[in-house]
């Protein structure tokens, strides 16, 4: 149900406005079988896997009661399953395709994981101290504007990209248990409150990462070097065979860590039981099918279809029907977001029901379907630009902060993280980039990356206009934790 909208708008576009080759449908096809399979097995595996290994190290770090502990394991933590997370590596793929090989995968990687893992130190000493999400984070995000006047166009769109490409089905399921785990030592709302919010911390460490690399980098005007290779063979099954090495490469070094340290506590810390021991083993197993299938569908099947519709779609001489398209895209890429369940899913525990999994998914999908269509509006018209978007998005965000409900921040800027998944990082972006490159004007750097940012930013204010109306429906100044 997740991925059959968006087979259905390809097949209604491919046989209308965007025909295409029938190898790429058949190949299309393919690939949405294996993100259906892969995303069912990784959904299993995450549940009985990630999740329960985040919250027992989350237990372990917080009952230690020494803050040094809480920032090494911190950045430790952080720094390891930052760096092994594949959307991370997709996005890095890319930046480093559209700039000719001058920010390196490698750079990019690096950088990125250096900043997110500082700012889930950061984010464990916030829950440690009991210190208010919505104050952090407009420090976080006034620093990050500072610094976003010295950097230039390219650079910026390629931060706020970062963030939301380093929130993916690796990483939001461990953080949110991390978080869980040290937040469950406390009782009551505190506890509710703080489970939600470490993603959103963490993702900001993204963004402020590659905007100071900005500053260090000589080159801060990029050159749109990007090639695209989509045409080279019309085999439908050729391009899985080649990425499938690679994908289990990556997905294998993804949960090799988590693994090690897994061990490690486990000797040190949990000391399960062997039952225990096998079912989280037999989680992780699970976990790394399911993501190798799911990425092989995306990557293989779906950023070739993508780049295509949004090329021939950027082509048209009527503009609104792209418009028109991409809310459409926005509207349902969301379902398949695998990290989405598993957040919407701890939403709906930690509130005891009381915020229904169906509503946050609503107001996601409607966050989105605005975020991509602005952003092919942006492409389409040159003179509106990315921070003209996301200068008073970010603003109203953190106002919104001061008026809803307190668990709904930490919600609403995870689901910002969680929303700009793989698929947003293959499909939508590839099919911005195909519309930047059909457009007169535009810059496949400038206007065709930024996408992911617009994505992570909309359902910070969707989810947060939810907490107002929450608010207003309960009539008590806020008390929304379904006691």
């Amino acid at each position: 149900m997740s991925v059959f909208p968006i087979v259905i708008i390809v097949f209604i576009l491919n046989f209308t406005i965007s025909p295409m080759e029938s190898y790429l449908i058949y190949r299309f096809l393919l690939g949405a079988l294996f993100i259906i399979i892969g995303l069912s097995i990784f959904l299993f595996g995450a549940d009985i896997g990630i999740t329960p290994i985040g919250s027992l190290m989350g237990h372990s770090i917080a009952k230690s009661n020494r803050l040094w502990v809480i920032g090494v394991a911190g950045i430790i933590l952080g720094f390891l399953i930052s760096i092994a997370e594949p959307d991370l590596h997709i996005l890095a793929n890319q930046v480093n395709s559209a700039t000719g090989g001058v920010i390196s995968k490698n750079i990019i990687v690096l950088i990125v994981s250096l900043g997110i893992a500082v700012m889930i130190a950061i984010g464990l000493y916030r829950i440690v101290y009991n210190k208010p999400l919505h104050k952090l984070l407009t420090i976080i995000y006034g620093v990050i504007f500072v610094f976003a006047i010295f950097t230039s166009p390219e650079f910026l769109a390629i931060s706020f990209d970062a963030s939301g490409a380093t929130t993916g089905a690796m990483t939001v399921p461990f953080i949110l248990a991390l978080g869980l785990g040290i937040s469950s030592l406390k009782i009551g709302k505190v506890s509710e409150e703080d489970s939600f919010g470490l993603v959103a911390i963490a993702s900001s460490g993204a963004i402020l990462s590659v905007l100071i690399m900005s500053l260090f980098n000589k080159n801060n005007e990029l050159s749109n070097s990007i090639e695209t290779n989509i045409l080279e063979t019309t085999s439908i099954v050729d391009p899985f065979i080649r990425k499938f090495p690679t994908i289990i490469f990556e997905v294998f070094m993804a949960l090799l860590p988590l693994l090690v340290l897994f061990f490690i506590f486990n000797y040190i810390s949990f000391k399960l039981s062997q039952k225990k021991l096998k079912k989280i083993l037999k989680g992780l197993a699970y976990t790394f099918i399911g993501l190798v299938l799911f990425l092989l569908g995306v990557n293989a099947g779906f950023m070739d279809v993508g780049y295509i519709v949004g090329y021939s779609l950027g082509s048209l001489n009527s503009q609104w029907v792209i418009i028109l398209i991409a809310f459409i895209l926005g509207l349902v890429v969301i379902l398949a977001e695998p990290a989405v369940y598993v957040l919407t899913e701890q939403i709906e525990d930690v509130t005891s029901g009381y915020i229904k999994r169906k509503i946050v998914m609503f107001a996601l999908s409607i966050g989105v379907a605005v975020a991509v269509s602005l952003s092919i509006i942006r492409i389409i018209i040159p003179g509106i630009q990315l921070w003209h978007y996301l200068l008073p998005g970010y603003i109203i965000a953190i106002i919104m902060t001061y008026l809803v409900p307190k668990l709904f921040v930490g919600i609403a800027f995870d689901s910002g993280g969680v929303a700009s998944g793989p698929m947003s990082a293959t499909f939508i972006l590839a099919f911005a980039q195909g519309a930047a490159r059909a457009t007169e004007g535009a810059d496949v750097i400038i206007d065709g990356f930024g996408i992911i940012a617009m994505i992570a930013l909309t359902p910070l204010i969707a989810l947060q206009v939810l907490g107002l109306l929450f608010k207003i429906k309960s009539g008590k100044g806020g008390n929304t934790n379904g006691k």
